[in-house]
């Protein structure tokens, strides 16, 4: 690991660290700070955000993919090699661009808050933002190449479908009617879990010289998300009444049933609320 050691964030846990604590400690405050306020729109900046993550994404998945192909890579088995070669040093830089990212999707959580969305931050969200991060930096630290590429990879082609879709979303009620596909988002991302599962247990089980704590961590940390997934998806798909899962906006996150646009139901909740207040008013 001293190839990564001189690279930004990366000699010392502290800044991973620092910044999760500060997005732990936004996640009490925030709500606190705009409960008497008005909630923030953020139409355009939740438009630039969502498609620069799908660019980013998109580089990180290009990149793991171009520069295991030209490593001669194995998708069943692949060592960590921790030399300067050309090929191993782009992945594990595509490898830090992608813990990178993980640092920067805290901001969902933020938005959701300034939005007032509050309910949309549920235990699965946090849980996967707040672990990911710091996981993948001791990831970075210690395993920065090999068989890491293929659960990065995977994810980050998911996510370029994740954001392209709340980047759309964002747009409103015009383009929201084409996002159908909402549910199949939450599927793929099971099938991924089940993926991580099947692909640490082979190498498991073959010998595969690749850090056994590194994959039963896999298989552990997949097994959390397969339950936590599993439970939103039967809540929101199997669960809810037919009028309230059409009027349900799309996913975020894999973790909610509202998207950054703008949600129908609400807004007739919130008009009834309206008309009551008024009949009191005239009553009074």
């Amino acid at each position: 690991h001293y190839r990564v050691e001189k690279w930004p964030m990366m000699s010392s846990p502290a800044p991973t660290l620092a910044i999760s604590c500060l997005y732990l400690l936004f996640l009490w405050a925030g709500p606190k700070y705009m409960q008497n306020r008005e909630p923030f729109q953020l139409r355009k900046t939740l438009i630039v955000y969502n498609f620069s993550m799908v660019i980013l994404n998109f580089y990180i998945a290009k990149e793991l993919l171009l520069g295991a192909r030209a490593a001669g890579y194995s998708y069943l088995c692949q060592p960590v090699s921790y030399s300067n070669d050309v090929n191993e040093v782009r992945i594990a830089s595509a490898l830090w661009w992608y813990y990178i990212s993980k640092g920067v999707e805290y901001l969902d959580t933020v938005f959701f808050i300034l939005r007032k969305k509050i309910n949309q931050v549920s235990f699965l969200h946090v849980y996967h933002h707040c672990t990911m991060f710091i996981l993948w930096w001791i990831g970075i630290k210690w395993v920065p190449g090999g068989q890491s590429f293929f659960g990065a990879g995977i994810n980050s082609s998911i996510h370029v479908l994740m954001y392209g879709y709340y980047g759309l979303a964002a747009f409103g009620p015009k383009i929201q009617k084409f996002l159908w596909w909402k549910k199949y988002l939450t599927i793929i991302q099971m099938i991924q879990f089940h993926v991580t599962i099947g692909h640490a247990g082979h190498s498991l089980y073959t010998g595969c010289p690749f850090p056994a704590w590194m994959q039963w961590a896999l298989i552990g940390y997949a097994v959390t998300f397969i339950i936590l997934f599993g439970n939103f998806y039967y809540q929101t798909y199997r669960r809810t009444p037919r009028l309230a899962h059409k009027a349900a906006k799309p996913v975020t996150n894999g973790v909610s049933m509202e998207t950054n646009g703008y949600n129908k139901l609400q807004e007739v909740e919130e008009n009834g609320q309206k008309q009551q207040k008024k009949g009191r008013a005239k009553r009074e």
